[in-house]
């Protein structure tokens, strides 16, 4: 009798020992978005989707790399979020939308999940990588965010790369200004028939989506989240959207998680979306997954759409989305990369 539960005994330590083991190695330490909106692989080059899954694939291994090697979540946040900010496939950095009056204004967000410090620049127009000026906002000065000329005036004081504006200029990003020009003008003429007032124009759905984001879990069991943008194409009047605002499209905490959020701005602002996740884990107890969730069908009921991407202080992820698809991309404590683009 004692024989058998000896052996029951051992059975069971095995069993516990080998779910223990494939639970780790499931265990993400790396979660990146590159936009969410209406991604229909019809509409997909064949070229372009390779070029999309290598450059998401590129941020992921930088990430992986600085944890791997023991440097902080935060150092893992700016550097794949910077490989994105430095390609012209996404809407940060060198990709970057542009206004109405054809500019690309970029805006862009960090926050250290232990400690609960932030950083955040808005409207800069000359700053390479908008995450770095986050970062040096939220490590090297009193504030949270700055914006504007003021925030380049401080990243030349960090001695961050400046560039002129011309950089960020794309061709696929030019005509889509363009295109969205027209639509102004088509607008303009049909409200002035109909006596509408201009700013009740509804904003067309393919304007207002981009984004980049990652979330990062280290070896110190430490969380950090970080978004980067360009913002809405065709956007006026100094318009800044919820990247760069703390706890709307940005946040992190180690007693929850790390969010990032990409989709209509205004929306996620109005919601505190990315906060909504946090406080729903920590004082209701829900999961990540179940957060994420729930955070963005709230944000639906009001109108927008757009994706979430969060790290639990677990290892546990969420990638929802109510859009066609999301470039999203994910990396385990083990190296194991996954990427994926479409519903």
């Amino acid at each position: 009798m004692k024989a058998k539960i000896v052996t029951l005994f051992i059975m069971f330590f095995i069993c516990g020992t080998a779910m223990a083991q494939d639970q780790q190695k499931d265990k993400y330490i790396l979660v990146i978005h590159g936009g969410a909106g209406t991604i229909l692989k019809k509409n997909m080059d064949p070229a372009k989707e390779t070029a999309y899954v290598s450059q998401l694939t590129k941020a992921l291994q930088k990430g992986y790399e600085a944890i791997s090697s023991g440097k902080t979540s935060l150092d893992a946040v700016e550097a794949a979020i910077r490989v994105l900010e430095d390609s012209p496939l996404f809407n940060a950095g060198k990709g970057a939308v542009f206004t109405h009056d054809g500019k690309n204004e970029l805006d862009a967000a960090i926050m250290n999940g232990e400690t609960l410090e932030a950083g955040a620049v808005a409207g800069v127009t000359t700053i390479r990588n908008p995450i770095s000026a986050a970062r040096a906002v939220m490590e090297r000065s009193p504030h949270v965010m700055m914006i504007g000329p003021g925030a380049e005036t401080f990243a030349r004081q960090c001695n961050l790369e400046l560039v002129d504006p011309a950089y960020f200029y794309t061709k696929e990003r030019w005509e889509g200004l363009q295109k969205a020009l027209k639509e102004d003008s088509a607008k303009a003429v049909l409200d002035h028939g109909n006596k509408k007032s201009h700013q009740t124009a509804p904003v067309h759905k393919d304007n207002k989506f981009g984004t980049v984001g990652a979330v990062a879990l280290d070896k110190m069991g430490n969380l950090a989240a970080g978004t980067s943008t360009g913002g809405m194409t065709n956007k006026k009047y100094g318009r800044v959207g919820d990247s760069p605002v703390i706890g709307a499209g940005t946040y992190a905490n180690n007693l929850t998680a790390a969010i990032s959020c990409t989709g209509w701005g205004e929306f996620y602002i109005r919601s505190v979306v990315a906060h909504d996740v946090s406080a729903m884990i920590e004082y209701k107890g829900l999961s990540v997954a179940e957060a994420s969730a729930l955070a963005l069908d709230k944000m639906a009921r009001l109108g927008g759409e757009g994706g979430i991407i969060a790290l639990d202080k677990n290892g546990r992820i969420a990638m929802p989305f109510n859009t066609a698809g999301m470039y999203r991309g994910t990396v385990t404590k083990n190296g194991k990369i996954e990427v994926q683009i479409y519903k």
